[in-house]
């Protein structure tokens, strides 16, 4: 992904698990410890032992918020836990998940994964009602409304709550006797359903499965309610619309490579991309192609087996430099790519090489990036995109600030390449995006609206002006 500082970042990942016999605060440590990569901010564990829920939770790393101490101390048969990503407020504690609220059915924790675009109708709608929240989070919001909605169960106090709702979510909720699972009518956000024996599991990815032991079962359907108990699975539908849109940048770039979703591997659909990019922008005159790790690894491989060319090993990733809250100077961020990229020269010294990536949002790292291997010796450096140039923001839980702020809105292919120093650049086109992942023909079941400017479902005018540039505002509302 372009920019090592200034990435795109899914918001969170959340697990759950329900069993009725079994101590489970440790499969879902390592549950999501899997699902680090889709937030570095906070971790956050609930447990229920059928009275109490408790809580422990912490801004830091999955394992620097949780420790054998902490773990013996969260003694519980059902548990859920949150990994969050925030754009702002990242060191506050309130922003930290679970959240934990009091409702009619009890205490309640939920772990929440997504955006709402109507929040600041619901928050001025609460406010009215003498509801003040501290708008840190849409878990807050979702529990009040669950509370509003005087419903004496849960599922028709869910369906409430999802009636208020505009956006893209996918949630996880502990009682102190079931697990729920839910996600928005359109399928935004992802979570899936497997089991260990006897127990149900919910996570956002498959790979979490894969740790415990666990096995998938199938994905949380849109607008599907799931609960867990003791009398088993149970599941409600609160509204089935034709309309399916999973988000396709989990396939580009944040899903783990062992993840399997929709019933696609992540890993094949990103070699998949790599097939295509040599069908459309053939790299035959390179000496050696690799990736950009992570998410670039797969579709070079793919490209590789295409073209034929050599695939090699060019830049060591150090994995760790960023992950630390001791702050590097301002000094050190300008040399920000060299800190957490190490080029191999054996490989590009004298060659011409072809590195791929998933993605440009900014640009600015890219750069540097090329930069780098010139540095290091390449007689050319030829780049490829796995993905379409991204031109929109996202609206439904990742944060890629203003459209302002996209390189792909505002200067063509050829002019990104002479930005950034390539000598020669080439995207994967949508259809060859939609191809390489397989779920429909024409994407009618994939939310690609950072690409194509159609978002599945309807955003405020008054919130797209905040977000997009004026040339496109201008061009869709003052036509």
């Amino acid at each position: 992904m372009d920019s090592l500082q200034h990435k795109i970042n899914d918001k969170c990942g959340i697990f759950g698990i329900y069993s009725d016999d079994q101590d489970v605060a440790r499969w879902t440590y390592f549950g999501l410890f899997s699902l680090q990569h889709r937030g570095q901010q906070s971790a956050g564990i609930s447990v229920t032992d059928g009275k109490t829920i408790r809580t422990y939770k912490e801004n830091g790393l999955v394992s620097q918020v949780f420790n054998e101490n902490v773990l013996s101390g969260l003694h519980g048969t059902s548990a859920i836990a949150h990994t969050r990503y925030s754009a702002k407020d990242a060191n506050v504690e309130r922003a930290c998940q679970p959240i934990i609220g009091e409702t009619q059915f009890g205490q309640i924790a939920m772990g929440y994964n997504g955006d709402i675009i109507n929040e600041s109708q619901l928050y001025a709608e609460l406010e009215e009602k003498g509801i003040v929240l501290d708008r840190y989070n849409n878990t807050d919001l979702f529990l009040s409304l669950i509370k509003l909605s005087g419903a004496d169960n849960i599922v028709d106090a869910i369906s409430f709550a999802m009636s208020k709702i505009v956006g893209g979510y996918s949630c996880v909720m502990l009682t102190k006797d079931s697990v729920i699972a839910f996600k928005d009518p359109v399928g935004i956000r992802p979570l899936c359903m497997g089991t260990l024996g006897k127990y149900y599991c919910f996570s956002s990815e498959s790979c979490a499965f894969h740790t415990i032991g666990a096995q998938l079962v199938r994905e949380v359907m849109p607008g599907e309610v799931m609960i867990a108990d003791k009398d088993g699975l149970h599941t409600y539908q609160y509204s089935l619309t034709e309309k399916q849109a999973l988000c396709i940048f989990e396939y580009v770039y944040i899903a783990r490579p062992d993840t399997t979703m929709a019933g696609r591997s992540i890993h094949e659909a990103r070699r998949r991309m790599g097939h295509q990019l040599q069908a459309e922008h053939p790299i035959d005159g390179c000496d050696v192609v690799f990736g950009i790790p992570d998410t670039g690894t797969p579709a070079a491989i793919g490209l590789a087996e295409a073209s034929g060319v050599r695939y090699g090993e060019g830049v060591i990733k150090n994995r760790y430099i960023f992950r630390t809250f001791i702050q590097p100077t301002q000094e050190m961020r300008d040399y920000g790519v060299k800190m957490k990229l190490l080029p191999i020269v054996e490989t590009i010294k004298g060659k011409k090489i072809c590195m791929v990536e998933d993605s440009i949002v900014r640009g600015t790292t890219i750069r540097q990036v090329v930069k780098l291997f010139k540095e290091a010796g390449a007689a050319e450096v030829h780049v490829r995109i796995a993905s379409p140039p991204y031109t929109y923001p996202c609206m439904y839980g990742i944060d890629t600030a203003t459209q302002d702020d996209l390189v792909g809105a505002h200067k063509t292919v050829e002019e990104i390449r002479d930005y950034i120093n390539a000598d020669s650049l080439g995207y994967l086109s949508l259809e060859g995006l939609i191809k390489a992942v397989g779920i429909d023909e024409h994407g009618e079941k994939l939310c690609h609206a950072c690409l194509s400017g159609q978002y599945p479902i309807a955003i405020p005018k008054e919130i797209m002006e905040t977000k997009l540039s004026k040339k496109y505002f201008d061009k869709i509302y003052n036509k």
